[in-house]
């Protein structure tokens, strides 16, 4: 429903959620000193993730998220908060919901729930042949291959040297399925760690409607944008801290939606999962050593 939103936690995030890095992999360059080859440096980015992508399911973290409704003149018609427990199987993302408004899921709620997870652990963990395939994930570096990118420069981001560059997509390159032609339609800045070859920050919008089976299941409309931010940890690990969404589509030709969501990602832990009796799948922390 939400495309920004299945970009952000479906597409982004997976490749930048809990991967643990020790911080300074290589050091910033000086100031004034010649600027990388941007697809490289996406390149070194891509190769970190890949790399780190491994270690996240041994992370579980919590993710709060507040969404308003919003009414056709900008005001806050509804606001919600659910919070989720979040974990890796098999690099399909798990998430819990323990709350909802602040308060804990009465008993029957806790129960469906539980099946709901336990359900889709057995899926993760026995996936289709074709799972791969189907969850192809939009990545940066798929994005720059049909998009212009201009203006590189380096600033500093809350203390950290960073190379930033914009990035508008190509319209006249032809689109091979759903996540390409979204990925034409995007434009938005990116912030690099320097020395960490991190995502510090993005900034992304529609610069056009987005149509999905050509407008007749939802529309995406164009100003629609997302903001995510990924910081060092306890001095020595990489992990988001937030992001911000404002969404305005239309649903079935019929519904529509205006919404503004923030989302906190917090309580990074080591974890594993415990499935009993088929019935139940819960998240062990690790005893300290």
């Amino acid at each position: 429903m939400h495309a920004l939103r299945i970009l952000c936690l479906a597409g982004f995030m997976p490749s930048l959620l809990p991967a643990p890095l020790a911080l300074a992999q290589q050091p910033a360059s000086p100031a004034g000193s010649a600027l990388p080859d941007i697809h490289q440096l996406m390149r070194e980015v891509h190769e970190h993730q890949k790399q780190l992508d491994k270690v996240r399911e041994n992370y579980t973290y919590t993710s709060l998220q507040t969404t308003q409704d919003l009414d056709s003149n900008g005001h806050v018609a509804k606001t919600e908060t659910h919070e989720f427990e979040v974990f890796y199987v098999n690099d399909r993302l798990i998430s819990r919901l323990v709350k909802k408004d602040g308060k804990p899921l009465d008993d029957h709620d806790q129960q469906k729930e539980t099946e709901r997870v336990t359900k889709a652990v057995e899926k993760a963990e026995n996936p289709e042949p074709d799972q791969q395939k189907k969850n192809q994930e939009i990545s940066l570096g798929r994005i720059l291959d049909v998009a212009d990118v201009r203006n590189p420069r380096r600033e500093s981001y809350r203390g950290r040297s960073t190379i930033v560059f914009d990035f508008v997509g190509r319209k006249d390159l032809k689109a091979h399925g759903l996540n390409e032609d979204l990925s034409k339609k995007l434009q938005g800045t990116i912030w690099i760690d320097e020395a960490d070859r991190q995502v510090a920050h993005l900034e992304v919008s529609l610069n056009n409607n987005f149509n999905v089976d050509g407008g007749l299941l939802a529309r995406i409309e164009k100003g629609s944008s997302l903001r995510f931010d990924q910081a060092p940890v306890n001095g020595e690990i990489w992990f988001p801290t937030g992001a911000e969404e404002t969404i305005q589509a239309r649903i079935l030709l019929v519904k529509g939606i205006r919404q503004h969501s923030v989302v906190r990602f917090y309580d990074y832990k080591r974890f594993r999962v415990e499935t009993q009796q088929q019935k139940d799948a819960k998240v062990v922390p690790e005893k300290a050593q």
